[in-house]
């Protein structure tokens, strides 16, 4: 089981999402901590009504991201964690951060990557025309976006951006805890940049297609 704490800078639906997986017994972790660099965050009343500590740091005022992650670093020390969830957190991470907790950091990203990194994700496919974004979880490393990725889901455009973006968290709630998973039972490897997961022990149902997007891999259901 792995002691997981989750950062979100925002709404925190996909905090949300990651934290009934492991009430629902579909993710073997203990969520010790939600940590928001933002004060008005609604991820703070989300992970209040499930029980769960909150730790705010604000990230103004500082004289660079070094000096910032380090406070985040100490805080989240408090709580003996040992995984990190990026769950729409809105900050570029510095080397202190990464290396505190270096191959230990999953992410999520609204888009396909490598394409449409950085924040504004989607809307720049939008606005690109793409017929094809998504959503990804990839492991952090020191260049942004660019960490050997997860998990994939394919979102089709067909409607507003409002509507593209509504269907792309719908994917990342699902797609985010089953990576977790497979990281928590330790089936995660990585070889040249490709990451390798290990087939499951026991029975599962695989899913690959959900409300019109394809997701690879498949998402696994114990039976």
């Amino acid at each position: 089981m792995i002691k997981l704490a989750i950062l979100a800078s925002a709404n925190g639906t996909n905090a949300q999402a990651i934290i009934e997986a492991v009430r629902a017994g579909r993710l073997d972790a203990d969520v010790r901590v939600v940590l928001t660099n933002k004060e008005d965050a609604g991820v703070i009343a989300r992970a209040k009504g499930f029980g769960i500590p909150v730790e705010i740091v604000p990230s103004k005022g500082h004289r660079n991201r070094a000096e910032y992650d380090a406070l985040v670093v100490a805080a989240l020390e408090k709580y003996d964690v040992d995984t990190i969830a990026l769950a729409g957190w809105m900050r570029i991470l510095s080397e202190v951060f990464i290396d505190a907790y270096k191959g230990r950091i999953l992410n999520l990203h609204p888009a396909l990557l490598p394409s449409f990194k950085g924040a504004t994700a989607i809307v720049d496919a939008y606005n690109h025309g793409v017929r094809i974004t998504g959503c990804s979880i990839h492991l952090v490393t020191p260049e942004l976006d660019a960490g050997p990725v997860i998990l994939q889901a394919a979102v089709p455009i067909n409607g507003t951006v409002e509507e593209l973006e509504s269907q792309i968290h719908r994917m990342e709630h699902r797609i985010f805890p089953q990576a977790l998973q497979w990281y928590a039972e330790g089936r995660i490897s990585i070889q040249d940049r490709h990451v390798i997961v290990a087939p499951a022990k026991g029975k599962v149902r695989k899913t690959d297609f959900i409300e019109g997007c394809l997701v690879s891999p498949a998402l696994e259901e114990k039976l």
